[in-house]
C-alpha cells in the first residue's frame, strides 16, 4: 500500500506542478491516473533501474500504451548520441504531441528524458520519477534538462518543466551506498546556501540518513524539495537567486570533466567543490574558519571526498572557464559568507582561486 509522506507544489508564473513524496508510489495506479491524463507514454529508464521497477510502474499505468527504452547506465552516456536513441523511439512509434515521456531513474535519466521531451515536436510533456536520492532532492525539480559535451558538463540543454515529480522513497532501498552518500551532498548544499537550521539538523541526523531511516530520509527530501521549489518559483530561468543552487558545481563540474565523467559521481564532485568554495570564502575573510571545519567534518562523516588530489590545478582552472556562469570571460562563483548565507560573485582576486585549487589538488 502506498503512503504519501508529503506533497509540495512548484508555483511558476504561468503554471504549477506537484512534487509527491512517499512510499510505494510506483504501484499506485489511482495516484498515477490523477497525475497522467495522457494515454500514449514513453517510459525512459536505464539498464540498472529498469529491471527493478519498470514492470511495476508499467503495470500501474495500464491500460495506457507504454513503450519502453532502456539506456546504458552512467554519466559517460549522458550525450546527444543517447538522446538520439530516445528520439528515434518516439519517431518510430509515431508518438504525437499528446504523448508523455516518463523518466524512471536517477539524474542522468531525468536530464536526458527531459531534454528529449523538450526537443521532440518542439516540446511534449514529461513526468519525473526519480529513483536516486540525488534526483529526488535536486535534479528532478526545476526543469533543467540536458546533456554533457566533451568540453564541459550540461553545456547542451533546455529549461523544460515536468508535469510532476513522483519521489518514491522505497526505491532508495536498492540504491548503492556510494550513490546514497553522493545524494547527501546535494542535501547538505541546501543547508549551506540558505538554511543554517537544516544544516544543524543534518549534523544531528546524518547517522539516521546513512542508515536509511525512512522518517529521516522523507524529512530531508521534503526540506530539500521545499527549498528548491521556492527558489525556482522566484527565479525559474536562473537570472539571479537560482544560481545559488550551483554551490560547489563550478568546481565539481571541472572535476567531472577532467576525469571524463568516469571516476567521480556527480555528488562526490559537488561535495569537494562545496568545500573548495568554503575554503576560498575563508581565504577571502568571508566565511569563518570554524564554519568551514563544520562542513569538512560533515562531509567526512558522510563518506564524501574533500579534496581533488591527483588532478591538475591548471586543468581545473581551464575547465572552469567553460562554466555557464562565466561572464565577460570571468568565472563567477557561489561562495559563502556563513553557513546558510551563499552569494554569487565574480568579485574576488585570482590569487584566491589559484590558491584554493592548488591546495585541493596537492
Amino acid at each position: 500500500m502506498s503512503t504519501i509522506a508529503a506533497q509540495l507544489t512548484v508555483e511558476l508564473a504561468d503554471r504549477r506542478y506537484p512534487i509527491i513524496i512517499g512510499n510505494h508510489l510506483l504501484a499506485d495506479g489511482r495516484l498515477l491516473d490523477d497525475m497522467i491524463p495522457q494515454r500514449d507514454l514513453l517510459l525512459v529508464s536505464n539498464t540498472t533501474v529498469a529491471p527493478l521497477y519498470a514492470e511495476t510502474l508499467t503495470a500501474a499505468l495500464a491500460p495506457r500504451r507504454v513503450v519502453r527504452v532502456d539506456l546504458p547506465d552512467g554519466e559517460s552516456y549522458k550525450t546527444l548520441v543517447t538522446v538520439q536513441r530516445i528520439l528515434d523511439v518516439l519517431v518510430t512509434n509515431r508518438f504525437g504531441r499528446d504523448a508523455l515521456v516518463v523518466a524512471l531513474g536517477g539524474g542522468v535519466v531525468g536530464d536526458m528524458a527531459g531534454f528529449a521531451a523538450a526537443c521532440y515536436q518542439r516540446g511534449v510533456a514529461y513526468l519525473q520519477v526519480p529513483t536516486s536520492l540525488l534526483a529526488q532532492v535536486d535534479s528532478s525539480v526545476g526543469g533543467k534538462t540536458g546533456v554533457n559535451h566533451p568540453g564541459g558538463k550540461n553545456l547542451i540543454g533546455a529549461f523544460h518543466q515536468p508535469v510532476g515529480v513522483l519521489a518514491d522513497t522505497s526505491t532508495l532501498a536498492t540504491l548503492p551506498d556510494r550513490e546514497l552518500r553522493a545524494g547527501l551532498a546535494e542535501v547538505i548544499k541546501y543547508g549551506l546556501i540558505i538554511d543554517a537550521g537544516f544544516f544543524g539538523w543534518l549534523e544531528q541526523n546524518l547517522d539516521a540518513l546513512l542508515a536509511r531511516d525512512a522518517a529521516a530520509l522523507a524529512y530531508a527530501i521534503h526540506r530539500s524539495c521545499q527549498t528548491k521549489a521556492q527558489i525556482v518559483a522566484r527565479d525559474e530561468r536562473e537570472q539571479g537567486e537560482r544560481a545559488l543552487l550551483n554551490l560547489g558545481h563550478t568546481f565539481g563540474h571541472a572535476i567531472e570533466a577532467a576525469t571524463s565523467y568516469q571516476t567521480w559521481l556527480h555528488g562526490e564532485a559537488v561535495a569537494t567543490g562545496m568545500l573548495m568554495a568554503a575554503q576560498m570564502s575563508a581565504r577571502l575573510g568571508w566565511c569563518p574558519a570554524p564554519q568551514v571545519e563544520r562542513l569538512a567534518r560533515l562531509l567526512e562523516r558522510a563518506g564524501l571526498p574533500t579534496n581533488a588530489t591527483g588532478l591538475g590545478a591548471a586543468e581545473l582552472r581551464a575547465l572552469m572557464q567553460i562554466d555557464k556562469k562565466v561572464a565577460a570571460g570571468h568565472v563567477r562563483l557561489i561562495l559563502l559568507k556563513d553557513i546558510g548565507a551563499a552569494v554569487l560573485t565574480g568579485d574576488y582576486p585570482d590569487a584566491a582561486l589559484a590558491a584554493t585549487l592548488s591546495a585541493s589538488t596537492a
